[in-house]
């Protein structure tokens, strides 16, 4: 790590070195970019009639939230390496806050595109920084993997889900879709606060601003970021595939890695992924959970409502075990730092899942429907903190920070591709059959995860905790 990358010594009591005061900002942050995926959804609608757009249109706005948390993840976490973490993590808040702003004011719709952009590249500085700043911490007590630590991640994620749309919902419906900006106005702040007071300060930067360019790999960032977006969007809608995008694709990614051997202070360091292959099986097998997940959730939801005819209210009751579930097992998971078996047990959940989908219909009571949300609970709680643990063991500790923004990137790959896999399993509408055939496709990715894992001797069966 570069010196401008080191905490100050903390000044916490020894015996709570990863208490409150230091943890709070890190989730609460962590927990900003999933919150504004989901709230968005419950604004389209007033948002089209007020600016006079389609749905597709609207869509847009979360498409490029996407887009831009896709290629600021590892972004974020390559400037937290060269800057420091804790200044990353504090200038994403910033960028959160005025978007929340902008957002909120908006007075054509092009502004609402510039606002949901800050808001994903805001909020895409708190994951990397926080596992860096996590790292610096354990590394420097000796503590091993802090696995509590790693599970409430998890933990916090799986709120979300439960959080996010109700309060889309309730925002928009008390004081209209602007509120859904806004309201990252004082989360931004109290983030801001919480981090100013409980996280030390970085060392001054090092570097001088000419040495700085270099270093922070330009030509590898924009490399990197047409890459992504290019594959993404090709990605986003298969039903009618934009075939360009495939050569595109093609092009910039090899010239990104025969950039990035050159490099002398690389973004992606290809050199070190080559031989750290258990980390690349860990991109790999987070990005298809995280497309089996996305896929169950989504499919599940279109289904619910245009065939078995729930409303979306009742939709939400019935995936709430989804997120009960899924945070007594990242819990229980965590506090005991297995690693393999929950692995394992997310193959084999997502394979159950698909089994009991195969089984349901529109007139299939509602009992079973939650029956199926629990199992989805199983595979989100199971993978969340497993993955994460691997991520860290077999990250390079001056690495953590970029390696985990592209541990992100690859669960927006998996979340992307489903919407892709729904439209083609669904056609013009969420039939029985369809919903089978989304089946059969969660059965496939969770026998491939189970394999994957059986299959890979480097997964520890467990962490010090």
């Amino acid at each position: 790590m570069t010196a401008s990358t080191t905490e100050q010594s903390p000044r916490t009591a020894p015996g709570r070195p990863f208490g409150p005061r230091f943890v709070s900002p890190l989730l609460l942050g962590s927990t900003l970019n999933p919150i504004n995926s989901s709230m968005i959804a419950t604004g389209l609608v007033g948002i089209g009639l007020d600016f006079h757009k389609g749905p597709g249109t609207t869509a847009s706005l979360i498409s490029v939230l996407y887009l831009c948390s896709a290629v600021a993840q590892p972004t974020m976490g390559k400037l937290a390496t060269v800057l420091g973490a804790r200044r990353i993590f504090v200038t994403g808040v910033v960028i959160l806050l005025a978007a929340g702003v902008i957002g909120a004011a908006a007075p054509a719709f092009g502004f609402l595109l510039v606002s949901r952009a800050l808001i994903g590249i805001g909020t895409s500085a708190a994951y990397p920084t926080a596992m860096a700043l996590v790292r610096k911490r354990a590394d420097e007590i000796g503590t091993g993997v802090p696995s509590r630590v790693l599970g409430n991640f998890s933990i916090a994620s799986q709120v979300t889900i439960v959080v996010g749309l109700p309060l889309g919902g309730l925002l928009a419906g008390a004081w209209g879709w602007r509120a859904i900006f806004l309201v990252n106005v004082p989360l931004a702040l109290v983030t801001l606060v919480f981090t100013l007071v409980g996280v030390a300060p970085d060392r001054p930067a090092a570097q001088g601003a000419r040495s700085l360019l270099p270093t922070l790999d330009v030509p590898g960032i924009a490399l990197f970021a047409g890459t992504i977006v290019s594959l993404l969007l090709f990605l986003s809608d298969l039903t009618s595939p934009t075939w360009w995008l495939v050569p595109l694709t093609v092009a910039l990614g090899a010239a990104l890695v025969v950039w990035e051997r050159r490099a002398p202070s690389p973004l992606v360091d290809v050199r070190m992924l080559g031989r750290n292959q258990r980390l690349l099986r860990t991109y790999v097998r987070q990005a298809l959970v995280s497309l089996g997940t996305y896929t169950a959730l989504y499919g599940t939801s279109q289904w619910m409502e245009e065939s078995a005819h729930y409303s979306a209210s009742q939709v939400g009751l019935i995936l709430l075990p989804l997120s009960g579930v899924s945070i007594v097992v990242a819990r229980l998971v965590s506090g005991r730092g297995w690693v393999r078996w929950p692995l394992i047990l997310t193959g084999a959940s997502l394979v159950l899942t698909g089994a009991v989908m195969l089984l349901i219909t529109h007139t299939s009571p509602v009992a079973v429907l939650l029956g199926m949300s629990v199992l989805f609970g199983f595979a989100n709680g199971f993978s969340g903190y497993a993955n994460q643990a691997t991520l860290y063991v077999h990250s390079p500790a001056a690495e953590i920070a970029v390696a985990s923004g592209l541990y992100r990137t690859f669960a927006y790959f998996g979340a992307i591709f489903s919407s892709s896999l729904i439209a083609i399993a669904f056609g013009t509408a969420a039939t029985d059959a369809g919903f089978h055939a989304v089946s059969y496709v969660i059965t496939a990715i969770g026998a491939v995860v189970l394999l994957l894992t059986l299959l890979d001797p480097a997964i520890p069966t467990r962490t010090d905790r």
